[in-house]
């Protein structure tokens, strides 16, 4: 029983620590642009992390991965998906309401895991690509007017440091469900109803409640 409530405590913390709000997402470098391939790396590193909305969007994609059965395939389409939409930020494309529709994904992950529910394949790999798009569009405000090195570099970080989270989520549940650490309902409650506490926080930045 201890160890139970320890797990659902250590996951509950995980899915709500109050990270910084959105507007640092966009100053990983103090607000400066990166200047170098290193530096355009760790700002790739940074900004889906320090960015909570994200961070816990890579978290239900995790998530769904490992309630798919698909701990690898569907993190690497959500990622697939950033990039392209960072590469269409840079190249002048717009996206309607990226802030909004950032926040609606991490509602719909909120709901899809917290339910179990079960999608699609191709559906659900559709929708995480389409999220991504929004995601990366996102990313790429932080990188705009960047030289080559940087930018490639930026790429690789954020698609590099997304890729581990969301597979690491996956194989951490699959081995805590899988060991009897934890029941999966109650794991994905925990994960669930955290990632629902963020997309309503996450709305009403957009001020689309409250």
């Amino acid at each position: 029983m201890a160890s139970y409530v320890k797990t659902t405590t250590a996951l509950a913390a995980l899915a709500i620590l109050p990270f910084p709000p959105p507007a640092l997402a966009h100053h990983v470098m103090g607000g400066d642009l990166p200047a170098t391939a290193w530096q355009g790396l760790l700002s790739g590193f940074g900004h889906p992390i320090i960015g909570w909305d994200h961070l816990g969007f890579i978290l239900g994609v995790g998530s769904i991965a490992y309630l798919m059965g698909s701990r690898v395939l569907l993190p690497i389409l959500f990622v697939a998906g950033t990039v392209l939409g960072c590469l269409m930020h840079l190249g002048g494309y717009d996206l309607p309401a990226p802030e909004l529709a950032i926040a609606l994904t991490v509602a719909i992950a909120a709901g899809i895991v917290a339910t179990r529910a079960r999608a699609p394949a191709g559906l659900l790999a559709a929708m995480l690509v389409a999220a991504g798009l929004f995601h990366g569009y996102a990313y790429g405000e932080s990188i705009v007017g960047a030289e080559a090195s940087p930018f490639a570099a930026y790429i690789v970080g954020f698609g590099a440091i997304q890729s581990c989270i969301a597979v690491g989520t996956a194989v951490a549940l699959h081995k805590l469900v899988g060991r009897n650490y934890m029941r999966e309902t109650s794991a994905m409650r925990v994960t669930g109803g955290g990632l629902a506490l963020l997309a309503a926080v996450a709305l009403v930045n957009t001020g689309l409640l409250g």
